[in-house]
C-alpha cells in the first residue's frame, strides 16, 4: 500500500472512529467449561503439532452466500504461513440453510455455528474451526464479520456488500479477503486477545486490534465505514508484530491465557 493511501487510510479511519463496532462478540460467554471458549482460546492447538497435526476449516454458507474463492484461498495461505500443521489445512465448503435469515446475535452466531459443526474443534489429530456465511446481518449492521468463541465466526456478506462504494474500490470482494482473515486473525488471538505483546502495537481505543494500517487486524478492517477508504488494496497479511506475537506464543516465550488445550 502505497504511503499517500496509507495517509488517506489513517486519517479517514480516525474521523470515523466513533462510527465502528467490535467484531469480538464475546460479551455474554461464560462458558469456558462447555469447552467453547473465547476467541484465542484454541491459538495454541493451532500453533503446536504435539497433538493436531492437521486442519480442517469448515466453511457453512447460506444459498447464494458462497464465499469467494479468493477468500478461501488467502485464508488457507495466511493459516499455513503461521500454523503448525504438517498434514496440512484443508477448507471444506457446505451449502447449509439456515433457519435465520434476519438478524444475528453473537449468541446466534455461536448457537447456529455449533448446530451445524460437522466435528468437534478438538477432534483426535484434527484442530476444526469453523466460519458461516448467512443471509441477513449482524445486529450492528456495520459490522462485517464476528468472532464469537474459540473457533467460531460468521462472516455477512450482505453487509459487506453493502460496504462497496459507488467506485467499487474497495470492491466487495477485496473486503471479503480482508475481513474473513481478519476475524480468523481473532481466533489465534490477534491481539492481545489471550495474551499480553511485549510490544505496544494494540490500538487503545479500539482494544483486540492493531495500530497499524497495514495490518490485517487494524481495526478499521471489521466496519462498513470501510467503503470510504478510495483503494482496492486493502492489508490481507500479519505485520511483523502479528508475526512475532504468534512466534513468542508458539515458543512460550509469551504467556498464554484461557487456552482450552495446552501443549
Amino acid at each position: 500500500m502505497g504511503k499517500s493511501v496509507r495517509v488517506c487510510f489513517g486519517i479517514l479511519a480516525v474521523l470515523l472512529a466513533p462510527l465502528l463496532s467490535g467484531c469480538l462478540g464475546v460479551d455474554k460467554i461464560t462458558d469456558l467449561g462447555l469447552n467453547r471458549g473465547i476467541p484465542g482460546g484454541l491459538t495454541l492447538a493451532c500453533l503446536d503439532d504435539s497433538v493436531y497435526t492437521s486442519m480442517v476449516v469448515e466453511v457453512d454458507y447460506h444459498p447464494g452466500y458462497k464465499p469467494e474463492t479468493s477468500s478461501t484461498n488467502m485464508l488457507q495461505e495466511r493459516l499455513d504461513s503461521v500454523c503448525d500443521k504438517p498434514q496440512g489445512i484443508e477448507i471444506l465448503l457446505t451449502e447449509t440453510t439456515f433457519s435465520n435469515d434476519e438478524i444475528w446475535t453473537a449468541n446466534d452466531v455461536r448457537e447456529t455455528g455449533w448446530d451445524e459443526k460437522s466435528s468437534n474443534p478438538r477432534d483426535d489429530s484434527t484442530l476444526y474451526w469453523q466460519v458461516i456465511f448467512p443471509a441477513g446481518t449482524y445486529e450492528d449492521s456495520s459490522v462485517l464479520g464476528v468472532a464469537v468463541d474459540a473457533s467460531t465466526v460468521a462472516m455477512f456478506k450482505d453487509s459487506i456488500d453493502d460496504a462497496e462504494n459507488i467506485f467499487r474500490r474497495p470492491s466487495a470482494e477485496k473486503i471479503e479477503n480482508s475481513v474473513l482473515v481478519h476475524e480468523f486473525g481473532h481466533l489465534l488471538g490477534l491481539v492481545n486477545l489471550v495474551y499480553t505483546s511485549p510490544v505496544e502495537h494494540e490500538d487503545s481505543e479500539h482494544p483486540g486490534h492493531s495500530n497499524n494500517e497495514d495490518s490485517v487486524m487494524y481495526w478499521a478492517i471489521e466496519s462498513a465505514s470501510i467503503s470510504n477508504f478510495f483503494s482496492n488494496e486493502l492489508p490481507t497479511e500479519f505485520d511483523i508484530d502479528d508475526k512475532q506475537d504468534l512466534i513468542g506464543l508458539a515458543d512460550g516465550s509469551i504467556s498464554c491465557t484461557d487456552q482450552l488445550w495446552r501443549p
